[in-house]
Parts: structure tokens; C-alpha cells; sequence
């Protein structure tokens, strides 16, 4: 599948294997996942920062297989889901760092589109998720309130 807004393909990536089962090596029950996600959303980590920490510093891979729910759902079930989807939260950032880049940078003529590009994906994601109930119907990205935050 190809990128939305690039001529590129963007096929090179790692691959989830198939066959979704519970590796041998790892040492943590079901409940000690849950709580070490916990621990981390606690700590003011992103999901996907948790996935990776998970990944990387104890050796589990993916937390659905093992727990039967996913890093969003168990954040959900404890309250501690955030506000603004991560995604779109991400996206506004970059927005909003790109018009911080142009204000300073009035000639920039190629991030000029840049940010077009980001500001129309910004619009495409908050209509899935107000469609979804994630954000509020009344939520609308606006460039100067994106600044303030």
C-alpha cells in the first residue's frame, strides 16, 4: 500500500508473525502485564512508549496475546486512557512545530505545503474519530488554538 501524500511506496517494514501465540520465554503472567502497563501509563508514558518499553526492557513482544486485551483497552478499563488519541495528538504537534518553522522562515515555500498535507490528515483523522466517539463532536483543529496548547 502506498503512502497518502508521497510517490513512494513504503513497503520496508518488519512484519508481525502470523501465528499470534504466547512465546515460551517470557516469565510474566497475565496480571503482571497488566499492572506494568499500568505502572507506566502512571508514569506518564504514551501507549505507544509502553509497547516499546514492554518490547524492550521485558522481553514481550505484544501484550494482546498474553493478556487478551490491548494496551489501549487495559488503559480504558483503569481510567488512564488520554484525553486526545495519541495519533492525532502527534499530528497537531507536528503542526504545530512546522508553523512555529514558518513564522520564523517566511520564504519556506516547500513546508508551506508540508503543512497543508499535515493539516488536511489532522482533519481526516478527527473525522474518523468523532465518528468513533473519541473526541468530543465540537472539537475542530484550529491552527492559532493548536499554538496555545
Amino acid at each position: 500500500m502506498g503512502r497518502m501524500h508521497t510517490h513512494r511506496h513504503g513497503k520496508s517494514h518488519s512484519r508481525r508473525p502470523v501465528e499470534i501465540h504466547i512465546p515460551q520465554w517470557i516469565p510474566y503472567t497475565p496480571k503482571q502485564v497488566e499492572e506494568l502497563v499500568v505502572k507506566y501509563a502512571r508514569d506518564g508514558l504514551t501507549p505507544s512508549q509502553i509497547g516499546i518499553k514492554l518490547r524492550d526492557q521485558h522481553a514481550i513482544p505484544l501484550v494482546k496475546p498474553i493478556v487478551g486485551k490491548t494496551i489501549g483497552r487495559i488503559l480504558e478499563q483503569n481510567e488512564l486512557k488520554p484525553d486526545m488519541p495519541e495519533d492525532l495528538d502527534n499530528m497537531v504537534k507536528k503542526a504545530v512545530g512546522l508553523q512555529r518553522h514558518l513564522r520564523e522562515n517566511r520564504g519556506d515555500r516547500r513546508n508551506v505545503r508540508s503543512l497543508e498535507l499535515i493539516e488536511a490528515k489532522v482533519h481526516r483523522l478527527s473525522v474518523y474519530y468523532k465518528r468513533e466517539g473519541r473526541i468530543p463532536n465540537d472539537w475542530k483543529y484550529k491552527s492559532v488554538v493548536a499554538q496555545l496548547e
